[in-house]
Formats: C-alpha cells, structure tokens, sequence
C-alpha cells in the first residue's frame, strides 16, 4: 500500500492506480531488464558456436552438452537469467493479494469488481481470462520480432515461450481477482515497451553478428535436411529406425575392425568391388561395410559372402558413427572429408583414411579446391592426378599425402565386360549421353543435333542423365513428344538406367562434360564426340595450379570436340570417324596406356596396398603392447 496509496490519491481511482502501480514497478525494475537484454545478446553471440559445435558433434548429445556448458561458462551466459524477471513479476503479483483485499474490504465504491475470482464468482469477471491471454498474444507477437533472443529461437521454441505465457496468464486469470489480472494484463502489454527502450539502450545489431549467425544457422538446417528422402509424416515411425539402430550397436560391439569402406548409396559399390574382392580372396580377415541405402546392394552380396559385414546407417547417424570411427583403415569415395558433416575420427587418431576417386579425369575442376586435404592416401588413376596433388600441396603449403599408383579398377572390370560382348551391331548405333546440369546439350543444342544425324541410317539413343529426368521432366517429356512420329528403331530415348549395356555396345558417344566418355572411350576404344556446352566447374580456382585440366585436354585425345553451334555438321562428324574406326582405337588405346595406371590389374594394386597396411598396423599393434 506504501506505494499503491499515493498512486490512488493522485488519481482517485484504484483501476488507475493499479495502472500507475504497474508503470512505476517496470521503472524500478529496467536496470534488472537491461541486465537481462544483456545476457539475451549474449546467448544470441554465442548461437554460431553453438550451431558449429551441434555440426561438428552432430548426434553425439552427451559431448554437444558437454561443449555447450563450457561454452556458457567461458562466456559467462547464466540460462535461468531470462526467468528472473517472471519470478520477479509473480512475487509482486502474490503481493497485490493483501492490497486488493484491503480495498475491497473496506467497500469503496466502484471497487466491487476488483476483488471478483471468475472461477468462484463467474458472471461478468470471465472477461479477466480473456483479456490475460491477449495480452499474452500481443506480448509474445511483439517479442517474437523485437526481443533479441526469442527472434532468433526455433520455431519450436517460440511456440513453447509463448504458449506458457498465454497458459500462465489464462490460469492467473481464472483463479486470482480482477485487480491483479489487471495488474498481469498491463504488465504484459508494458513489456513490450520495456523490450523497445532496451533495444535503444543496448542495440542487439551493435554486439550480434548476424550474418555469421545466419550462415551457422544454415549448416545445421542442412545438417538436419539430411535423410529428407524419407517420405514419412511427423508421428510416423521410422519404419527404418529400429533396422539402423540395431546396425549402429552392431558396428561398435565389434573391436580391432581393420577395414571399414563408407558408401553413400548402391551406385558406389562399383568402386570398391576390385579392391574388395581382393582382401577377401587374400585374406581371412572381415571387410566391414557402411551404407547409407537401405537397399544397397551390398546385403544380398554378403548373403553369398559372409566375410562382408555390411551396416545400413542412414545419412545422419553415420556423422556420429564416422566421429566415433575405430577401424585401422576407411575407405570413401567422399569428397570432402572433414570439411561438411562427415568428420575425421575423434576417438582415433591413427585411423588411415583411403580415396578412391570416382572418375579417371582431373583433381581440381570438377572437385572443390579443399575436397581431399583430410585424406591421408589418394589412389591415383594416373599420372596426371598425382602431378595435379603434388602440385596443389606445394602451393598451399599441404602436408603431403601417400599417393597410391593405382589405376581404374572400375574400367578393368568395364574392359572385361566389353571383351565377352560377342554380337556387333547391324548398322552404327550412335548414342547420346549428357550431362544433367542447367545448359547441357539437351537444352542447348539437341534438334540440330538430331537434325543432322537422322536418315542417315544409323540408330540413335538418346540417354539423359537419371538427374536430369528427375530435376526437368516436363523438358524431357517435351523432348520426346517432338519427335513420337520418328520409329523408336531409328531414335529411341532411353528410360531404363539400370544396365549400361547401350553404353558398351555403341558405336560413337557424344556428351559434353559427362565422364562417361572416358570410361567408353578408354573400355571400347571407340571415339567420343564432345558439344562444348559452358563448362561445370566445382572448383573456380582450378587454374591456379597452372595445368590445363585433362577434362578439357582430353576431349580431343579420345574424340573431338564441336560448339553448339557447329552442330549442323555432326552427321558428317559422325560418318568420318565411323570410316576410321582402326586408326581411332589405335590411338584411343595409346592414350589410355599413358593415361591410367596399371590397366587390368587396378584391384589387385589396390588390394595388395590395403592389405599391406591393414599387416603393417597390427605389428605397430602388437609392438605397441610388447612395449607396454
């Protein structure tokens, strides 16, 4: 009463005086506000590093916690800070109690409403809880823009804040009397001003850097996008989670795992297979096997094959698997590595990490400038790779990494399979295989090219890039559509990726930056044919290395390379080096001879170095324990 009696006498009205009331006990109470505007700017400063450390620790909660405490503690953040001012607000309200009481007690007019509990008097007082829960609405729309932490929470977390402020004034609204709802309405509304004024006072941008946070925002959101392919509602189970889980614990309970390959998906086998092969033929040891498909084809080899220990871990989990990887050997085909989410182990840090490229071309243009710096050893296809290596460690001062003089293990095996293929082709079978990116031959230059080469009687097939079907169906179907009038015997657009068998059994291929005219060319020693669309280039700084990529030197090694708009002549292209197919395949065989390492026995080079290493870590094993 000290404090509500003079605002009473001023205003001769105890609603009004309430209201002052309220007004003056924020004034004395904005140094506790800025204090705590304060610690909300701090918690928001530190949000990038604590978005960093959930994508460095991605699902690992107990060590995310761990570096969070520390973090608060380095910085000086106290969590509980944000709920002083509430428990500041409900011990003034319990201390109107007495204060309402007095006034209603003793009967002053126009104060019969103050003292009114709409849950024991009803009537024309529920009109309190009502108005509580707006002003919650409007306090929490408000802070939800102006209050520097509560902006940046999660949509999750602003539902929380703001649902136990409107649950928290409902409830004070139906249990206490008028006078202090009253008292909690105005107080909710009056935060909002308080907030602006402390905007003012501390400005959020002055001490934030918002850009940081948004880009450290953005590599989470990216991070937990990831397995976005499962098509599941939100109170839908999993239906592969148990699968995964019981893979996870399966994979850890195993100790001393010498090798581990990582796969991205069914496609990847293809590169390990030649390797692979050769530790188990070589070998009594098991190869443990890591996938992110489900159906990868990897479970039904290793039903023939027990020694192939495979796990299904989807994209997520296997951050965690991979930080706590503890094998002597991994093998990938990621690039990347320890740059994005899948992390170098934490738990070892004698773990030998092995890229096996997923191409024969080029380091540096189609692969970020960073994408093999965490890799211990590079299996090289060629010369050109362990050069281009070599020549990227010497400029950006890089610790030098063991280059393995591997091969293609990939092409030995498409070798073979186009050594058993016995049938030849009854006139020429031309085959058109693109790229997938924006501005391949298929936007840019395909009627002229078909223009040119249809009547001439040879077969065509058209055989997009699986992606480009999926990214740009209406162009592909519109694609189609034009030409339905032509016989699908002398053009067929392809629509089953599951065999390359019109691959192999072509005569010519023309594409524009899609490596699969290496791996024709240099298996058939047939020639390609390059439309030199604008370039796909990963890497922008792939000139500094001052040598000319082999994605570009190669193209008229193997084949020849036309503009799109030299496209009118293709047919006539086309017919000449079907006439000097010889010479060609003499050529194209010359080339491959110097440009990939140890043709036909690639897996073998592979396998024989894997191995090697997995023997020469168990003795450093073995010593190590003899020492201790």
């Amino acid at each position: 009463m000290l404090v509500m009696q003079p605002c009473y006498d001023l205003t001769g009205n105890w609603w009004a005086a309430i209201l002052i009331f309220t007004l003056i006990t924020k004034v004395i109470l904005f140094p506790m506000s800025l204090w705590c505007q304060w610690n909300s700017i701090v918690m928001v400063k530190l949000m990038p590093e604590l978005n960093r450390i959930k994508v460095k620790y991605f699902g690992d909660r107990e060590t995310i916690g761990e570096k969070q405490s520390a973090l608060y503690k380095e910085k000086h953040y106290h969590p509980m800070l944000s709920l002083v001012p509430l428990a500041v607000q409900i011990i003034i309200l319990f201390g109107l109690v007495d204060v309402i009481h007095f006034i209603t007690d003793n009967g002053a007019p126009g104060t019969e409403f103050l003292g009114m509990v709409p849950s024991v008097d009803g009537g024309v007082s529920w009109v309190m809880p009502l108005l509580a829960g707006l002003s919650a609405v409007a306090m929490g729309f408000a802070q939800n823009r102006i209050n520097p932490l509560q902006r940046e929470q999660s949509r999750a977390e602003k539902n929380m804040t703001n649902g136990l402020s409107i649950g928290l004034s409902l409830f004070l609204g139906v249990f206490v009397a008028a006078g202090m709802c009253f008292y909690w309405i105005i107080s909710n509304l009056s935060a909002i001003l308080i907030q602006a004024l402390c905007n003012i006072a501390i400005k959020p941008r002055k001490h934030i850097d918002y850009a940081d946070l948004e880009a450290s925002r953005v590599e989470l959101e990216d991070l937990n996008s990831l397995d976005g392919g499962k098509t599941k509602k939100w109170y839908q189970r999993d239906p592969l989670a148990k699968r995964e889980k019981q893979d996870y614990k399966r994979f850890f309970k195993v100790i001393n795992k010498h090798v581990v390959f990582y796969s991205e998906g069914s496609g990847f086998y293809k590169y390990f297979e030649g390797p692979l092969t050769y530790l188990l033929d070589h070998s009594v040891g098991d190869v443990h096997y890591v996938t992110n498909d489900p159906n990868d084809q990897i479970f039904e080899i290793a039903e023939k094959q027990p020694r192939i220990r495979p796990y299904y871990i989807g994209q997520k989990r296997a951050i965690t698997l991979m930080m706590k990887m503890d094998a002597d050997i991994v093998v990938a085909t990621l690039e990347d590595l320890d740059n994005y989410y899948i992390k170098r182990s934490y738990v070892r840090d004698d773990t030998e990490y092995v890229f096996f490229f997923h191409h024969m071309t080029s380091t540096h243009l189609v692969a970020r400038r960073e994408a093999l710096d965490h890799y211990d050893t590079i299996m090289c296809a060629g010369p050109h790779q362990v050069k281009e290596i070599r020549r990227a460690e010497s400029l950006r001062a890089l610790p030098e990494k063991n280059l393995v003089e591997y091969g293609y293990a990939l092409l030995d095996h498409e070798i073979e399979s186009f050594g058993q293929l016995k049938e030849a082709n009854e006139r020429p079978v031309i085959l058109i295989a693109p790229s997938w990116q924006e501005d391949c031959i298929l936007d840019l230059c395909i009627d002229r090219m078909l223009e040119s080469m249809l009547g001439r009687g040879w077969r065509i097939i058209v055989r997009p890039h699986p992606e480009y079907t999926k990214r740009y169906k209406a162009r592909w179907q519109a694609l189609i559509s034009r030409y339905e009038s032509v016989s699908e015997d002398e053009l067929y657009f392809e629509r089953d990726f599951s065999s390359n068998r019109t691959i192999f059994t072509s005569d010519i291929i023309i594409t524009d930056w899609s490596s699969v005219a290496c791996e024709f060319s240099f298996s058939t020693c047939k020639p390609s044919i390059f439309i030199d669309t604008p370039m796909k280039v990963c890497n922008p700084d792939y000139e500094e290395l001052g040598m000319e990529p082999t994605d570009i030197s190669l193209r008229n090694q193997i084949g020849i390379s036309l503009a799109p708009e030299e496209c009118g002549v293709l047919g006539d292209k086309v017919e000449a080096m079907l006439a000097d197919a010889p010479r060609w395949g003499d050529e194209i065989r010359a080339v491959r001879e110097g440009f990939i390492y140890n043709v036909g026995r690639s897996g073998e080079v592979a396998g024989e170095y894997l191995l090697g290493r997995i023997l020469e870590k168990q003795g450093e094993r073995v010593e190590g324990g003899a020492c201790e």
